[in-house]
């Protein structure tokens, strides 16, 4: 588990605000002392001041020797008290920690108990619970996500099945059938092409899986124009823009340069730009615009579909989460698109934002100049 410098820097607040109450409480257990013997010896004077004393009186004698030897035995009874207030600091402390360790045991127990400490410690409290949910969501969202790749290796590997039988049924026409026409030929080898084409997108999907789960995305940076680079990817994309009529125009004000791994910005607005098309309404429009906001550079993808709802918009940048459930949708991937291009930008410092309201579905990319 990793922390921040924000988490690092609560820690040592915390250490400086119990080692502060530590003192704070056994200055005032030492000044208590000090008052206590200075007011007995007040009220122990004052009291003897009204008897009359004489020398041959064992307590008179005794007395007297308190008296003479007042600075002396005061200060051993401060330095006892000062003894015994820091052996009770320390007692405390000790058990502060006890505490703390046993509490520590407490954090990955599978249970719905908060942890519970002494009030003197309810910083600590409140982080260690704090701590002890986010362990639990953590665990909770993990079993989900592998759960989810899970049912997708087992979809996947039997989809796989369906195109290859048609393959292997289609080829296998052609090679026995010698009188086939040229029309029907044609038509065999086509859907034969179009299933081998799903077929390696499918096993594109297992690369795609298996590429996220073992690797470590790292940046090398270069200047690029932005601008330029995101009309030659809307150029690209007019073959997908014609199966469903869709227009897509970009807005910038001006050619704006900046610094980024382009290869890995490209995979991020090529996942966009996919994602909007194949959920656009046919003969609609996808709109890409890019402005700059100071030190900022911010660019949304709109496109017109179905409004997604907001339990999903929540959801839509985790592992293997798929907005269309359904195995036998062509727009469905792995689900690891929106996931990658979260992990991408983030490694850029900046931050994705998706939104949905009235059949408009927006996603928002701010990435900071470098």
């Amino acid at each position: 588990m990793s922390y921040s410098k924000e988490d690092q820097r609560s820690s040592t607040n915390l250490k400086k605000e119990l080692t502060r109450r530590l003192i704070v409480r056994a200055l005032i257990q030492i000044a208590a002392i000090i008052t206590f013997f200075s007011i007995t010896l007040v009220v122990g004077k004052l009291i003897c001041a009204q008897y009359t004393w004489y020398d041959d009186e064992s307590l008179y004698n005794i007395l007297k020797y308190f008296e003479y030897n007042a600075p002396f035995i005061a200060i051993v009874f401060c330095f006892i008290g000062v003894i015994i207030v820091l052996l009770s600091a320390w007692r405390k402390s000790l058990g502060y920690l006890d505490n703390v360790l046993e509490a520590t045991e407490n954090i990955y127990h599978n249970d719905r108990e908060l942890i519970k400490l002494p009030t003197e410690l309810i910083e600590v409290e409140n982080k260690m619970n704090q701590i002890k949910l986010n362990v639990r969501e953590n665990e909770r969202a993990t079993k989900e996500a592998e759960q989810r790749k899970n049912d997708l290796v087992v979809y996947l590997a039997h989809d796989l099945k369906t195109p290859l039988t048609s393959v292997i049924g289609y080829l296998s026409l052609l090679r026995d059938e010698r009188q086939i026409s040229e029309e029907l030929q044609e038509k065999y080898l086509t859907i034969s092409l179009d299933k081998a084409e799903r077929l390696e997108d499918l096993i594109n999907e297992f690369f795609e899986i298996t590429r996220f789960n073992l690797s470590t995305l790292t940046l090398e940076l270069s200047r690029v124009n932005l601008t330029r680079m995101l009309e030659q990817i809307i150029y690209e994309f007019k073959p997908m823009f014609l199966e469903k009529n869709l227009q897509c125009t970009l807005h910038s004000d001006s050619n704006i340069t900046m610094m980024f791994d382009v290869y890995k910005m490209q995979r991020v607005f090529d996942n966009l730009l996919r994602n909007a098309v194949n959920y656009s309404f046919e003969n609609s429009t996808i709109d890409i615009t890019i402005r700059q906001k100071e030190n900022t550079v911010v660019i949304v993808f709109n496109n017109h579909g179905n409004t997604i709802p907001e339990e999903k918009l929540q959801r839509i940048f985790e592992q293997f989460y798929r907005l269309d459930t359904s195995r036998t949708s062509k727009s469905g991937g792995a689900g690891l698109g929106l996931a990658i291009a979260k992990e991408i930008v983030e490694l850029h410092r900046g931050e994705i934002l998706a939104h949905s309201e009235n059949e408009i579905i927006t996603f928002e990319v701010r990435i900071p100049l470098l």
